[in-house]
């Protein structure tokens, strides 16, 4: 080696983001500093380190805490839930929770994270498989919200809070893709059916929504483990049976150049904004009009192939690197523990329980008749149903290792809770009053 060849790919000493622990602790010292001292940069340049820090160290924390790697979901886990509990317990600046949180929703971290996941994701798939996956799905969302709510049905009668009660308030916001999209438009739906006053519902909505994305988070993790060395349960990741591997060995000869990245980056945030614009004359939401042309383009052979590889490299780079940063938002800006606390009675966990398990048992089922893996299955068409939309789906499949499947994941939360909206709809004309 010349003595002006830099080694990088040295591995001796712990590390934290590929960082050695000196170099790490120092970068957090100044992080910290500038974060109490309430000099840090707004927007992403001051967002980013903080959550990069924050998201770090909660990640090793959960991949190495017994119970929480081994049976929760490890660092996803413990970075939701310990972001979360940093803002409820003014554990830091409220100016660092404003930057966070204007990060994520004013600044749009999460779409442009998602939009990244969903064009890479589907470009590198293969074709065949996104053909043969799409046509059999649809029924696996309707598998687990048909048990969802039979279940939640009967058991809600059984203890007394009311068949129709738990239906409404408890399974069909826990089902019905997320608040913006789903609980507060159902609050309307009911607001005008049910001649009440649509914040009231929504009150109800609310912990139940919250409740319920918190179960998803957790069982996601357990269904991960649950199918750990059990081919006839999981793909490990992989949706159809008898799906082929991904040929690693082809893909890693193709070098990840700057210009494929940019590509990726052009290409998904292009995508994104065509979306927004057919929202506009089509009553859909732009994910999923989203998911529905990047499918198109990659069914058709539209796109040339390197700027397939340019998208699927940025997608890459992007989960690799950014992931624990998106959770720390997720938990700062959409993770309510009061919320969740407050659901805390004994008969309305068991109602959100049961709408969360009926969810995965529903399209578990559904999805190994129609030849998927039925954890695969009830983690996309059940879990991702159940969870608080495009923040859920990237909780859920971080904790259950499964990021490659978010396509999917949206499709469950897009175009299921609009169907849900539907749904909604039929079931106050036959049951409201």
């Amino acid at each position: 080696m010349g003595e002006n060849t830099v080694n990088l790919q040295d591995k001796d000493g712990y590390k934290i983001m590929g960082i050695s622990i000196q170099m790490f602790l120092l970068i957090t010292a100044i992080v910290l500093v500038a974060t109490y001292m309430e000099v840090l940069p707004a927007g992403m340049i001051g967002a980013f380190p903080l959550m990069m820090v924050i998201g770090a160290i909660f990640n090793e924390l959960g991949d190495r805490l017994p119970i929480v790697k081994d049976y929760l979901g490890g660092g996803p886990i413990i970075i939701i839930f310990g972001s979360a509990a940093l803002m409820t317990f003014n554990l830091i600046p409220e100016s660092a929770g404003t930057i966070m949180t204007n990060f994520m929703k004013g600044e749009g971290f999460l779409d442009f994270y998602i939009a990244a996941l969903i064009t890479g994701s589907i470009l590198g798939m293969d074709r065949k498989l996104l053909i043969k996956a799409a046509v059999r799905y649809l029924p696996v969302i309707l598998g687990g919200v048909i048990v969802s709510f039979g279940l939640v049905s009967s058991v809600g009668a059984i203890m007394g809070y009311g068949a129709k009660d738990a239906l409404f308030y408890v399974g069909l916001p826990i089902m019905g893709g997320g608040m913006g999209a789903g609980a507060v438009p159902l609050s309307q739906i009911f607001g005008d059916g049910l001649n009440v006053d649509p914040t009231a519902v929504l009150s109800k909505m609310v912990p139940a929504l919250a409740l319920g994305n918190a179960l998803s988070i957790v069982a996601a993790g357990l269904l991960d483990r649950i199918g750990k060395g059990k081919p006839n349960l999981s793909g490990e990741g992989k949706l159809l049976v008898g799906q082929e591997e991904p040929d690693r060995e082809k893909e890693n000869k193709i070098a990840v150049e700057y210009k494929f990245l940019g590509m990726g980056l052009l290409l998904s945030t292009t995508f994104f904004a065509w979306g927004r614009i057919l929202a506009k004359f089509i009553p859909i939401h732009s994910y999923a009009l989203m998911i529905i042309t990047v499918a198109v383009v990659k069914a058709f052979g539209i796109m040339p192939k390197k700027y397939e590889i340019g998208a699927f490299q940025w997608f890459r780079f992007i989960m690799a690197n950014l992931t624990p940063t998106l959770l720390v938002g997720i938990g700062v800006a959409y993770t309510d523990l009061a919320e969740v606390a407050s659901a805390f009675s004994l008969t309305y966990l068991i109602l959100v329980t049961v709408t969360v398990l009926g969810a995965i048992l529903g399209a578990g089922f559904v999805g190994k008749i129609l030849g998927f893996y039925p954890v695969e299955a009830a983690i996309t068409g059940g879990l991702c149903m159940a969870n608080m939309g495009g923040t859920g789906d990237v909780a859920v499949l971080s904790a259950s290792n499964r990021m490659l499947l978010m396509p999917f994941a949206q499709i469950s939360s897009r175009l299921g809770g609009a169907f849900m909206l539907i749904v909604a709809t039929a079931l106050l004309s036959i049951f409201g009053g």
